[in-house]
């Protein structure tokens, strides 16, 4: 679908004149991150050149995300900013309260029937205040932004860490906490520190077992966790050009992981290919009448050391396939050396599940190619060894790939498939005998690993891959497997081997849905009440602060130091404590529970 193509016009008419603004404030070319940052200032024009990681700076994002989770508080507090309606288009997306149990029916039912109090109230308050809501089981928020809401040059910012999917499709989309969304919502400028930029060239083209995730995985075994805090990570080159669309937003996506304030790739034919795929033709017009604004300058790719902060290059044609963890996504391993690495290290080789699907990893291309890993088993007689699990990006995907018989190759190895949401990406996961705390392998497509980010067990060791090697790994029920060189014993006990898998970037029919699950929000919502039960134990309307007396606060004791990493995972993690994301006096009793304390060096400080 195409929304608000008025706004993207606009963003557009500006482009020229501010870029050329900027360029002659800065005396240098422009890398594409600058452009979109330029572009997007409160104040309009540029007026003087920002330090990178020195100056703050007002911003003005084109659009606001919020998930079902983070969006219940961020709501409640625009109720109280007075406004009838959002200052920026502005979209919910009920993706995160669905439990991933028994399959896609069952599980969205159960979610109805629990979550419901919640559902209604962001069904309304979106009515209400012109916000556009998806409803549950629509899909996941990342990719139903990229096929509906992403456009290239845009800014946008979000309630959840990846957001900076949009990057994908040549966005400057950040992940920020509910408060600044409701400052853009209610009309305020947006505050940012001026990122640092790192630049990856990519050269050479993926072939083979190696995808799109593949180049993330790499990367976070360069950066680590936190070697892209504070900046914002730009690919170029002619390997990024051969990436199709949604490898560029799995790649985007996992730059959370490695601290990145956002990353981002140039306009190029793989957009124009999505863009119009997702019916999204007019916002191509607009955007090639700009395409020289929406990349880096030439001169900036020639002598990229000149214009970064700091500059890594990976060959694609050189790139092995990867397998990240266990319990850290930058804890990278060649698949070739998995089997040593694992030996080494004590990790179990057993793999008990396989998991396709997040955010991350749940376009048509991704669910194609691993199709074919599974197609391939059937044919060969093979018998997946671990449990498979399946959670489409969205329904338009979902419906697609179900139409194209992709889904049945992995109903046909006895595949559970999930509902269109996040599930065990974000510990959705009512796992069977998690409750034991067993010492197991998992393997998923997803983003993060931590320590019992799933499934809630501590002794769950998860890695991180793609789906096709996803797929790969569980079939044959070994976390050292490499299907590059090893082959399996079908069940007439026959040596057989994995082709490399083969996929779609994009569906040859074209994308069908029949209900994308999109409520549009009423033109009026004056009339429109906001549903919050009385005595709610999920709800809590919001009571403004009494004005300030003046004085400052002393004697405030310090709780806890935060020790090592510190996510938002740790911060206020998933899980269980989801029920109470709208309801302040209980959800601040999750708060940094899952820090581990520099005073004692225990978590569950209080």
């Amino acid at each position: 679908m195409i929304f608000d193509l008025g706004m993207i016009k606009k963003v557009y008419q500006r482009y020229p004149e501010r870029i050329k603004v900027a360029r002659e404030i800065c005396n240098k070319p422009l890398t594409l991150s600058e452009k979109i940052l330029y572009t997007h200032l409160w104040d309009g024009k540029a007026k003087t050149e920002y330090g990178r990681g020195k100056n703050y700076v007002d911003f003005a994002p084109d659009r606001v995300a919020m998930q079902d989770a983070t969006a219940q508080m961020a709501l409640l507090q625009f109720m109280q900013a007075g406004k009838s309606t959002a200052a920026v288009p502005s979209t919910v997306h009920a993706d995160h309260l669905i439990q991933a149990r028994m399959g896609a029916d069952k599980d969205l039912q159960e979610s109805l029937n629990k979550n419901n109090e919640v559902f209604n109230f962001l069904s309304s308050v979106s009515n209400k205040y012109g916000i556009g809501f998806w409803k549950p089981g629509a899909g996941i928020i990342h990719q139903v932004v990229l096929e509906n809401y992403a456009f290239p040059g845009g800014m946008m910012i979000g309630t959840d860490s990846h957001t900076v999917n949009a990057g994908g499709l040549g966005m400057v989309a950040i992940g920020v906490g509910g408060a600044d969304a409701v400052d853009v919502m209610a009309g305020m400028p947006w505050e940012l520190k001026f990122p640092k930029l790192i630049g990856i060239k990519l050269t050479g083209t993926l072939s083979g077992w190696t995808s799109p995730k593949d180049v993330i995985l790499k990367v976070a075994g360069i950066l680590t966790v936190k070697g892209g805090t504070g900046c914002i990570v730009e690919y170029f080159g002619e390997g990024a050009k051969s990436i199709s669309c949604t490898g560029k937003g799995t790649i985007c996506n996992m730059g959370a992981e490695i601290g990145a304030t956002t990353s981002t790739f140039g306009y190029d034919d793989s957009m124009r290919r999505y863009l119009s795929a997702t019916g999204r033709a007019d916002v191509v017009a607009l955007a090639d009448e700009v395409a020289e604004h929406l990349t880096g300058d030439d001169e900036v790719y020639a002598n990229p050391e000149q214009y970064f902060d700091q500059v890594i290059e990976i060959n694609l044609s050189e790139l092995a396939p990867h397998v990240n963890g266990p319990f850290t996504p930058d804890l990278a391993t060649p698949v070739s050396e998995m089997a040593v690495a694992a030996a080494s290290n004590d990790w179990p080789t057993k793999v008990e599940w396989g998991l396709i699907g997040s955010c991350t990893n749940s376009s048509y291309e991704d669910l194609s190619r691993a199709a074919s890993i599974a197609k391939q088993a059937v044919e060969k007689g093979l018998k997946t060894k671990a449990e498979f699990g399946i959670n489409p990006g969205s329904e338009q995907v979902r419906f697609t790939v179900a139409r194209d018989g992709i889904l049945d190759a992995f109903e046909q190895l006895d595949a559970t498939i999930f509902t269109n949401a996040c599930g065990p990406c974000i510990g959705q996961w009512a796992r069977a005998g998690a409750e034991k705390e067993e010492k197991n392998t998992i393997v998923h497509s997803f983003n993060r690993n931590f320590s019992k980010r799933a499934d809630g067990n501590p002794n769950t060791h998860a890695f991180v891959t793609s789906p096709e090697m996803v797929a790969a790994i569980a079939i044959s029920g070994n976390l050292g497997f490499n299907p590059i060189t090893d082959t399996l014993v079908n069940e007439a006990g026959e040596e057989v081997k994995l082709d490399p898998p083969t996929g779609w970037e994009l569906p040859e029919k074209g994308f069908a849905v029949e209900d994308n699950g999109y409520q549009a929000p009423s033109t009026n919502g004056s009339g429109i009440e906001v549903l919050v039960k009385e005595n709610s134990e999920r709800l809590q309307l919001l009571i403004p602060f009494a004005e300030w007396d003046g004085g400052n606060l002393t004697g405030v004791r310090l709780l806890i130091k935060a020790h090592g990493k510190c996510t938002t995972d740790h911060i206020s993690m998933a899980g269980p404590w989801l029920r109470y994301r709208g309801h302040l006096d209980n959800i601040s009793n999750n708060c940094l529970i899952g820090a581990v304390n520099a005073f004692g060096g225990a978590t569950k400080f209080c």
